[in-house]
């Protein structure tokens, strides 16, 4: 049974007649009369007793009239939900992000964007910088938020948030004890210290190996660790440095007295993006997502400047 012979054999069995259900069908009463004989012949059983007037289903009709209106029930359910995903009320969205990013953007990002986009199922995959790239490219999420280059010719960058690195250092520390909090150094003025890095995949663990690099350095590792947040942490606590982003000098750091160096001899190009495929459809919750997140982002950084000053 397909959709049309489902809806004819439906109309039939309501008008009672083969006459009526073509006159209202828009059919020829014909054309409707060979339809049903073909169903009539392929399942070798009569679906309706042609002696009473108006014709009545026979039981294998009443079966054969359940299947259709239960196939048309689905139809219809099917089209709703699709009409809903074209109008973009309804949809799955499939997001990378770090996880300490995620601490400080989900708050923020899911209560306004649940309540625009409720029927919008969120799938978090939690991951770095570089390997939020390559699930993009592989398809595995739909939407990448990370601290990125925009180099990608297959993928689209949208600015969400400018990032300046610099040395976190706890106020034990060599760089600490001899620099005023604020100045721009080169990373080689930490280079007596200990450092807490981040694992590889990073976007900090690139930056920082690039300039290790280029001094010539190997100080002394404190810690490995994948956690941006413990490794802030152990950093401030410890007096050891660490090589990341300005956006992650908050209150924590500054009530535990922690200090921050920009870096004089590096310009960032690693800045916070929303990613996407260029060859991909974007909904409109999508980007209605990245929008709420440069909004609450832009506020937050805000509201931290007027708390400095």
């Amino acid at each position: 049974m397909n959709l049309k012979q489902a809806h004819y054999f439906k109309t039939i069995a309501e008008c009672g007649s083969i006459t009526a259900a073509a006159k209202q069908l828009f059919v020829s009463q014909p054309s409707l009369s060979q339809m049903l004989r073909q169903i009539e012949d392929e399942i070798g059983l009569s679906l309706f007793d042609r002696s009473v007037s108006p014709m009545r289903l026979t039981f294998a009709g009443e079966k054969y009239l359940r299947a259709a209106e239960r196939m048309l029930a689905a139809n219809a359910e099917l089209e709703a939900q699709l009409r809903e995903i074209r109008q973009e009320n309804t949809g799955r969205l499939r997001l990378g992000i770090s996880v300490t990013r995620a601490m400080q953007v989900m708050p923020l990002v899911l209560p306004v964007f649940t309540a625009q986009y409720p029927n919008v199922a969120l799938e978090l995959t939690e991951a770095g910088s570089a390997r939020q790239e390559e699930l993009l490219r592989s398809g595995a999420i739909d939407l990448a938020l990370a601290a990125l280059e925009s180099t990608g010719s297959n993928l689209a960058y949208e600015l969400i948030e400018r990032e300046n690195i610099g040395i976190l250092a706890g106020r034990d520390s060599g760089i600490a004890r001899n620099n005023l909090s604020g100045t721009p150094l080169n990373v080689d003025a930490a280079g007596g210290d200990s450092f807490v890095y981040l694992t590889k995949g990073h976007s900090a663990r690139i930056i920082q190996d690039k300039l290790f690099r280029k001094y010539g350095l190997n100080p002394h590792v404190l810690l490995e660790t994948d956690s941006l947040e413990v490794g802030r942490r152990v950093a401030v606590e410890a007096g050891a440095c660490m090589i990341l982003s300005d956006i992650y000098v908050d209150d924590y750091v500054r009530q535990r007295r922690g200090e921050f160096f920009p870096l004089k001899d590096y310009e960032n190009h690693r800045h916070f993006y929303a990613c996407y495929r260029k060859d991909e459809y974007i909904p409109k919750y999508t980007r209605d997502f990245i929008r709420i997140t440069t909004r609450a982002l832009s506020i937050q950084r805000e509201r931290d400047r007027e708390f400095r000053i």
